[in-house]
Formats: structure tokens, C-alpha cells, sequence
């Protein structure tokens, strides 16, 4: 049983047990000025009906209907109806791991489908039972590196998302991998830099295409720099419905593609849960981490599906494993599979299509009225923007009901002023009009 120390001398024998004074010596690397001093304004309980009553309330403020210009690895796309439908369903939506294949062959097939339906997204050879998000399938993506070329090195670009660049510094540090990173120049990567840095101690090149800035990098020279050192390029998506236009990762030959699957019905849902991504070529499946759904044939001569190269999971010869993720998003990807059966190869080219046309409309309204576009480098549905204050551009767009774009100054000091629009294909013209009348008032 375990213990729980619900009492005052309780509480003074565990301390004295781990050599703390008292409670407070326990959160002393915490900043005293984010500490809370009084305690918590907590209502005391309501029933039920005061609970309804009050939520009731609540919500008839909230009446205003906001239009976002605001992406940054969180994309508000519109999902069709049949999406949560399905996955609403309880043989998907309770189901558990799928370990016994005899009698998870539904949730198996499901899981088969969104691998097959990544790599023809991709390019790729073979994909895995998903991620927990995009920036930890990046940083797994390092691990996978290391261990196939022996190296210990990891090139990252800049201007891969700055939460990613955290979450790969983060698993770097845990195991003792050198890690530099690449500048950029004109909103991509500057591939000179590149050239320097690159050696025969690097394993991968970690970029992201369309990049933070929105830009769409030069992969084919990138990939040519990159290969010429033995290292492995590994490419990164966050916006995944740019793969729906833009040419696949795996025809500029990337040896590893992670990605973030939130933009394939998956909602916003302030914050997650999220969808990672990540495929391979066929030679490096052995060191591909999470699971991999394959096709076999039953005793009788019938399709069936099973987990394949367990092995490498935590739960079977661990110490062997390449990685020690295990769980995977499995309700996330089946709704990116709904999500992509529903609108099929030409619909998702006909939301990238919108999402590209319609950014490009914003940015061009934007430079007649006198706002740079900061980078010049062709970008799919964000972009960059130089303005004379940020902050008050922002809150004169939310009064009129309009998030507006990121302010880029917390990640990047050099980019001062500097906002971060997106544009999906849910913003009507008569918003982005508006967008471009508030900015010019």
C-alpha cells in the first residue's frame, strides 16, 4: 500500500527522512517572485444546477465571434462532420493498446491505413504507429540518427520551430549528444553557414520545410550539402497540409521525415493533444522507435494485421530497445485518417491550395498599404511581417474582434516588430480585407 502523509507528523518524517528542513526547501530553485503567497480564491462548492446556471452565465459573455490569424505549429482548419463521427465511436474511442491481434483487428487495420497513408503523403518507405507530437518525433529523429551512423553530433536550422529546437536540446543534453545550430539568412536556412559547420562528427541535419517563418526551404542543395558529409537529412513538417502541394521529403531523397499531425482534423483543443509523425526509408526501420502496424495472412488465407518488430518496444527486451517510447497517439492518427479519407487526394490539394492562395492575398493586401514583408523567400500560408509596433497592431486587431499574428521578439530578439501571420482556408476574404483596414487605420 502506499503511503500518503496526511498528517502533520507525517509530513515531518518524510522531510526528515530526505534531510529537508521544512516544505519550503523543497521548491527553493523556484523564483520567490512566481511563488504563490496567499492562498488560492477558490468559491466554495456549487450543486449541480448552480454549476449550469453559472457556466450558462458565463458563456453568454463570450459572444463574440473572433476570426485567427495566428499558427505557429496550432492550425485552425475546418474538419468535416464524418470525423468525429467516427472516432466517437467506442470501439475506437476506449480502445486499448493493441497488443492481442486476434481481437484488435479493427484498431490494427485503422492504424495500418494512416501508415500507408503517411508514406504516400511523404515519400517515404515505411511510417510508424505515431508520435506523441511533432517535437518529440524530432528529437527521436536524433536518437535514430545517432545510432545509425555512430556519430555524435546533431545540426539543427534555426529556424526549425523554437519549441521544437527545446525538446531537441532537451533529449540532446539527456544523452550527451553535441548539439549546433544553424543560422538563418533571408527567413531560410544560410546554407554557407551550413557548409562550415557540417564535418565528418555530424549524424543529421534537422530542418523544417515549410520553416518557422513560413518560408519553404531549398531542400534539394540542402540534401546535396548534407549526404557529401555521410550525415542523414531529416526533414521536419509542422504544417502538414503543405504536403498536399508541395513535392514529398522523400523525393528530395530525406533519410528520416517527422511532422506534426494536428492540421488533419485534430482540433486545436488549446494545446493538444497533438500527432507525431515520423517515417523512414526501409533500411532504417530496425531503429525506428513506437510500433509498426503490418499485413500478414491468417491460417485460413485471410487478410489480418499485426504489431510488427515488438522487440524493439519497452515491454520486450527493453534493454534492447531503440527507444523507450511505447504508447502511441493512435485515437490522434485514426482522425487524421478519417480526416484524409474523407477529403481524399484532390480535397487535401484543394485546402493547400487555399490555404496558399489565400495567405499570399493577405500578404500582397499588406504591401499595398506600406507593411514589409520581411523575408523574400516563397513561403506556403505564414509569413513574416516588420511593422512599427507590434504589441499595438496585435491589440488593435483583438478589439475588432481579429487574432492577430505571433510576435517573434520572445523567440527570436533580432526580429523586433516582426509578427507571424497564418492563413488558413477558413479565412474569408471579408476578414482578411478587415485585417488590412485595421492594420492601415
Amino acid at each position: 500500500m502506499d503511503f500518503i502523509p496526511n498528517t502533520k507528523q507525517d509530513q515531518e518524517d518524510m522531510l526528515k527522512e530526505i534531510n529537508i528542513g521544512n516544505v519550503s526547501e523543497l521548491f527553493k530553485d523556484i523564483p520567490d517572485k512566481v511563488l504563490l503567497k496567499d492562498k488560492l480564491k477558490i468559491p466554495s462548492g456549487l450543486s449541480e444546477i448552480e454549476i449550469k446556471d453559472l457556466l450558462k452565465k458565463i458563456s453568454e459573455m463570450s459572444n463574440i465571434s473572433f476570426s485567427y490569424f495566428l499558427g505557429a505549429g496550432a492550425y485552425k482548419h475546418f474538419i468535416p462532420s464524418v470525423v468525429n463521427h467516427i472516432v466517437s465511436r467506442s470501439e475506437f474511442y476506449t480502445a486499448y493498446t493493441p497488443y492481442q491481434p486476434e481481437i484488435s483487428q479493427g484498431m490494427l487495420q485503422a492504424i495500418y491505413e494512416y501508415q500507408t497513408m503517411v508514406c504516400s503523403l511523404t515519400g517515404m518507405e515505411v511510417a510508424n504507429a505515431s508520435m506523441y507530437d511533432g517535437a518529440s518525433a524530432l528529437a527521436e529523429s536524433c536518437i535514430m540518427a545517432v545510432n545509425i551512423t555512430k556519430r555524435n553530433e546533431i545540426l539543427m536550422s534555426k529556424a526549425v520551430h523554437p519549441d521544437y529546437r527545446q525538446v531537441v536540446e532537451t533529449y540532446c543534453k539527456a544523452h550527451s549528444f553535441s548539439l549546433v545550430e544553424v543560422d538563418f539568412e533571408g527567413g531560410v536556412t544560410a546554407v554557407d553557414v551550413l557548409k562550415e559547420k557540417i564535418s565528418d562528427k555530424t549524424a543529421a541535419f534537422l530542418v523544417q520545410s515549410p520553416n518557422f517563418f513560413g518560408c519553404i526551404e531549398d531542400l534539394n542543395e540542402i540534401e546535396k550539402i548534407v549526404h557529401d558529409n555521410g550525415a542523414l537529412f531529416n526533414v521536419c513538417v509542422v504544417e502538414a497540409t503543405s504536403l498536399g502541394i508541395l513535392k514529398s521529403p522523400g523525393s528530395f531523397n530525406a533519410d528520416i521525415f517527422v511532422g506534426e499531425g494536428q492540421s488533419f482534423g485534430n482540433p486545436i483543443n488549446f494545446g493538444g493533444p497533438h500527432l507525431g509523425i515520423m517515417a523512414t526509408k526501409q533500411m532504417y526501420v530496425r531503429h525506428l522507435p513506437g510500433r509498426i502496424v503490418g499485413g500478414t495472412v491468417d491460417s485460413e488465407g485471410e487478410r489480418g494485421y499485426i504489431l510488427n518488430l515488438q522487440a524493439r518496444e519497452q515491454h520486450i527486451r527493453r534493454e534492447k530497445a531503440s527507444s523507450n517510447i511505447c504508447s502511441n497517439e493512435a485515437l490522434c492518427a485514426l482522425t487524421a485518417t478519417v480526416y484524409l479519407s474523407s477529403l481524399g487526394k484532390n480535397g487535401l490539394r484543394k485546402v493547400s491550395e487555399l490555404c496558399l492562395q489565400k495567405a499570399y492575398y493577405l500578404a500582397e493586401g499588406l504591401s499595398k498599404i506600406g507593411v514589409e514583408i520581411k523575408f523574400k523567400a516563397d513561403f506556403y500560408n505564414e509569413f513574416v511581417v516588420k511593422v512599427d509596433d507590434a504589441s499595438r497592431v496585435n491589440s488593435e486587431l483583438l478589439k475588432k474582434g481579429i487574432v492577430g499574428g505571433l510576435e517573434l521578439s520572445k523567440y527570436y530578439p533580432e526580429l523586433s516588430n516582426c509578427l507571424l501571420f497564418c492563413v488558413t482556408e477558413l479565412n474569408t476574404r471579408e476578414e482578411i480585407d478587415k485585417l488590412v483596414g485595421v492594420v492601415k487605420g
